[in-house]
């Protein structure tokens, strides 16, 4: 059985995944995603992203390695809920 954890993380996953396919395939829908990734985001799955959540979209070249870093080891609360929830991006 999953625990509450392992499901965020799937469906976050899940999302980024559903979203990088669609990058990929469809031209407009990556402009959308790179100008604007909470709208983007929103109208794809129906989910708002909080205020307070910064959502930043790379486009990747031949020459540039990007590098995403966990959190720090303490969260607080707030941020704790956030990982439960599957809005806290790390990839």
């Amino acid at each position: 059985m999953q625990s509450l954890m392992d499901k965020a993380i799937q469906s976050g996953d899940e999302m980024r995944a559903r979203l990088t396919e669609k990058a990929f395939t469809d031209a407009d829908f990556r402009q959308k995603l790179v100008s604007d990734p909470k709208g983007t985001i929103a109208s794809e799955f129906g989910v708002e992203v909080p205020d307070n959540i910064n959502v930043e979209v790379h486009e990747c070249d031949m020459n540039t390695l990007h590098l995403a870093l966990p959190p720090k080891a303490e969260l607080d609360e707030e941020q704790l809920e956030m990982v439960a929830a599957g809005l806290s991006c790390c990839c």
